[in-house]
């Protein structure tokens, strides 16, 4: 592969422009050197050594982004469009900025942290962090760290944490079916904490302030796995007729129960009624769209990176708590009923 040195000789440039080039700093460079160089990089297809510039400038220009499986087991959480298009922003940011994006999802936090370690990130973004798993995190990562969607009770966050008011979300879900003459509602996720716990206590609110019974029942596990899901889904066909309307505490999951039941002859809304949560692609490709509580998952992986780089640059650990607002997107699958 051809070298700096043999570039820079072949171009009658020095190798400290060359090297600015390949590495982007080109604000003291003019436009149709930049071109030159660029040019012979495309020929010769010349790959940086990056872990040759690492090690010169003591970074590694890797962000970790962690995913903490609070199940045993794989998840694809991919799946989930709320995941892939917060990925994507993040990814498409770190980009921007010259760094690379590593991913890890486990169910086992010291798993997580010796991955991250072993690729020497500079900093980390992690989503989904409860209470217990935090300190073991604080204890073996010293580095800067953004959280996504983290809930740790009482506990001081030494970091930055990009959230969310899920309660308020749970809420309006809750009081829009309410208004619309439904009493007989099922919550539908796959657990109870962190952020679907607060969804779950906002629409309780909700119900008991229009003086609504919530019976333990009428909250629905599903396992995220789809032989388990169907079968989850199953168990809710049959108990139909207990419920005029399901909250689900995700678009996905909504979108996959609103399918399963109307593959099996049952209409929605005129039979029963759906709500999701997140406002993402699968909520409007539905057919009937999805009536939502809408977040907006770019902002987050966009303020999660724009406040990883400040501490980053300041080389100083920050806190804070980052709350986005709710909004309520009223679509095709909830019917009114008195």
């Amino acid at each position: 592969m051809i070298t700096i040195k043999e570039m820079a000789d072949m171009l009658g440039l020095s190798t400290t422009t060359v090297s600015n080039v390949i590495h982007g700093k080109t604000k003291e460079v003019s436009e149709a050197t930049v071109e030159r160089v660029r040019r012979v990089l495309q020929e010769y297809d010349y790959v940086p050594n990056i872990s040759a510039r690492n090690l010169a400038s003591n970074q590694s220009k890797i962000i970790g982004v962690a995913i903490l499986n609070s199940r045993k087991g794989y998840v694809n959480y991919l799946k989930d469009a709320f995941i892939s298009e917060l990925l994507g922003s993040i990814e498409r940011e770190l980009k921007e900025r010259g760094y690379y994006l590593m991913m890890c999802f486990s169910s086992d936090t010291r798993e997580l942290i010796q991955r991250v370690s072993a690729w020497n990130a500079d900093g980390l973004i992690l989503f989904g962090i409860m209470a217990e798993d935090y300190q073991a995190i604080q204890k073996q990562f010293q580095k800067p760290q953004v959280y996504i969607d983290s809930y740790l009770g009482e506990i001081r966050l030494n970091g930055v944490n990009i959230g969310l008011d899920d309660r308020r979300g749970g809420y309006m879900a809750g009081r829009y079916l309410i208004e619309h003459g439904h009493s007989r509602i099922g919550f539908l996720a796959d657990n109870l904490k962190g952020g679907d716990y607060e969804r779950y206590c906002g629409f309780r609110e909700a119900m008991s302030e229009a003086g609504l019974p919530v019976l333990d029942t009428d909250f629905i596990e599903v396992e995220p796995d789809e032989q388990s899901l169907a079968m989850c889904y199953e168990m809710v066909y049959r108990r139909r007729h207990e419920f005029t309307a399901f909250f689900c505490a995700s678009d996905y999951y909504a979108l996959c129960l609103m399918n399963f039941l109307m593959d099996r002859g049952v209409n929605v809304p005129e039979e029963i009624s759906i709500m999701g949560f997140d406002d993402n692609i699968y909520s409007r490709m539905a057919r009937p769209a999805i009536t939502t509580i809408h977040q907006d998952a770019t902002q987050k992986g966009v303020l999660a990176v724009q406040r990883l780089m400040e501490m980053l640059e300041r080389r100083e650990a920050a806190s804070d708590q980052v709350v986005l607002p709710v909004e309520l997107v009223e679509r095709g699958t909830v019917r009114q009923i008195n």
